[in-house]
């Protein structure tokens, strides 16, 4: 449904607030030192304390939080284009600044003004992991909210986050159970030492850390049905649209979450393709010994991983473009965004992805053995993190376009 209560303009810009343009300037200044600390990086299992307090002066936690709190409001395509840039200097970086601060939007979106008086009411920033899926979970009703105790794994983001929101099954009176996201400050969730130190393949600056909580009280207010996915708008739409007056709090999360994940990959291809072009004036591997730059294999191999990761980047952006018109054009009349127009949007993002795995494959697979073979190499990294994104569930991209098939046919929407 077209809502009713008429839609203002968010709040404009001060003169301290820097540009989309210069947030992502930011970005891409700490590119040369995110590769110079990828080493060290991956011993930590996450960022060092040196890029926080980078990210902290750049206001690039910010980016998602109201204006209402000090935050910037930023445009999903400005955030991405932030992201991408932190990426391209470290994937496994890119992925736990990205899960930290991205949870703003989602809790911005779903949680009511108390809540987000809270936790936006620190003048320090607002970082946030968030999990779906417990390891174990038990929350009891008791007078005034619940008390949750479990334990989460892949909370990526965790090292810095003021705030932890996981999702735990709450069981209603006549038996049935309903999954919630909760919110809790740091002092009530425990950072377990289970990650970094070549624990995994690749990514390991995600920071993606196990969390336990042992008997932690959650006020009412913190606590929202889970159901952001599918969620039929009302009249009034979500608490954050009608806080924050801004489409962008409309809070449909399908292709914002993939495009979160697939930020990395883009980040990683684009690095593929800086790795590459250095390669070029090296001989190439077989006979005739001539420059790569000369050899016509080498110029097709150089001219797939440049186009291939430039049109991920291209396709990804253009799929949150069209997510943002989409959610302004409701609240002045337009057709409701649904969760089919959500989920379309995310195919277009996987396609971004499989570019984006086509370019580092191709970058890989052809730099030679001393460019991408050895330990320690750009090449070699940059091919473990995209390694270990596939793993993860949101990299499944039949999955997601299988499920994508069923959504336009009119049917549930199943992942």
């Amino acid at each position: 449904m077209t809502p009713t209560l008429e839609t203002t303009a968010p709040a404009t810009a001060t003169s301290v607030d820097p540009s989309a343009d210069e947030l992502i300037a930011s970005a891409r200044s700490l590119r040369e030192r995110l590769r110079e600390l990828q080493a060290e990086h991956a011993e930590l299992g996450t960022y060092s304390q040196e890029i926080h307090e980078a990210f902290v002066e750049h206001r690039l936690y910010d980016l998602l939080r109201p204006k209402r709190y000090g935050g910037l409001e930023v445009s999903l395509e400005t955030f991405f284009r932030v992201a991408i840039e932190i990426s391209r200097g470290d994937p496994g970086v890119g992925w736990s600044w990205e899960l930290g601060a991205s949870h703003a939007y989602q809790f911005a979106s779903h949680f009511p003004e108390r809540a987000q008086e809270e936790a936006f009411g620190s003048a320090e920033p607002f970082i946030a992991a968030s999990r779906a899926f417990p390891l174990r979970a038990d929350v009891q009703r008791v007078d005034g909210g619940y008390t949750l105790s479990g334990r989460w794994n892949f909370n990526s983001g965790c090292t810095y986050s003021t705030h932890f929101m996981p999702v735990a099954p709450v069981t209603h009176e006549d038996g049935s159970t309903e999954l919630h996201m909760f919110i809790l400050p740091r002092k009530d969730f425990t950072i377990l030492d289970d990650w970094g130190a070549g624990k995994t393949i690749g990514l390991h600056a995600s920071s993606s850390n196990s969390i336990e909580i042992e008997g932690a009280f959650v006020p009412e207010h913190n606590v929202v049905p889970f159901n952001f996915k599918d969620l039929e708008w009302g009249e009034d739409a979500t608490p954050g649209y009608r806080l924050h007056r801004n489409p962008l709090y409309l809070g449909r999360t399908s292709a914002f979450f993939i495009a979160g994940l697939t930020q990395t990959q883009i980040g990683a291809a684009l690095a593929c393709k800086d790795e590459y072009e250095k390669l070029m004036e090296r001989g190439s591997s077989f006979p005739p010994r001539i420059p790569r730059s000369e050899s016509p294999e080498y110029q097709l191999w150089y001219g797939q991983v440049v186009s291939l990761a430039e049109s991920s980047e291209t396709l990804m952006l253009g799929a949150l473009r069209e997510f943002e018109q989409l959610n302004t054009a409701w609240t002045v009349g337009g057709a409701e965004f649904t969760t089919a127009e959500d989920v379309r949007l995310r195919g277009q993002i996987v396609q971004a992805a499989k570019l984006a795995q086509q370019a580092i494959e191709i970058a890989f697979s052809t730099a030679g053995s001393s460019a991408s073979g050895l330990a320690g190499t750009k090449l070699g990294k940059y091919s473990a993190d995209a390694a270990m994104y596939r793993t993860h569930i949101g990299a499944q991209h039949d999955v997601l376009l299988g499920s994508l098939g069923r959504v336009l046919l009119g049917q549930p929407l199943t992942m």
